[in-house]
């Protein structure tokens, strides 16, 4: 796909193809290093290649003069609660060396003119509680937090363990 113009002539966006896959973990993973979780990044890029390849989930690139400065990773999302569609962002990052530039707000402007190209309702992501200046970001584009959930998750183990007891009716 073609680089995607920004109102800054210098940064761009593109989208990223399976064979971005190693970038998409190198991105990842400077994620799980300004989250101070570098531990929980664990997808390797043949993982990540098979979600690009099978349409599970998509990546997005910044560049500004060429370089790459950002990427955001998201997949689609649907509520039974409320009937609607959108995307969810599994990861987002501007290099710490570019930030406050404008960069994150394009391409989160971005990410909002493709959930509603696609006629998707809402744009949705997780922030760790600690990260005050990115709270303020996205507050400051309009966001706001759900604060009244906690999100749970089954681990591979735990998704077979069930999946056992379920299997031999336990």
């Amino acid at each position: 796909m073609h680089d995607v113009t920004t109102p800054n002539p210098e940064f761009k966006i593109r989208h990223a193809t399976p064979e971005d896959a190693e970038l998409v973990v190198t991105y990842m993973k400077k994620l799980g290093v300004y989250q101070k979780m570098a531990d929980k990044i664990t997808a390797t890029a043949p993982q990540i290649k098979r979600l690009l390849e099978q349409n599970l989930g998509e990546a997005i690139f910044g560049t500004y003069k060429g370089e790459i400065t950002g990427f955001a990773y998201f997949c689609d999302k649907s509520s039974a609660f409320t009937g609607r569609s959108g995307l969810y962002i599994d990861g987002f990052l501007i290099d710490s060396d570019l930030r406050h530039q404008g960069f994150g707000k394009i391409m989160m402007g971005y990410l909002c003119t493709l959930a509603t190209a696609r006629r998707c309702e809402f744009l949705e992501w997780g922030v760790l509680d600690w990260n005050a200046p990115t709270i303020e970001f996205y507050r400051s584009l309009g966001a706001y937090s759900v604060d009244e959930m906690t999100i749970f998750r089954f681990t591979p183990q735990a998704l077979v363990t069930n999946a056992r007891a379920f299997e031999q009716g336990r």
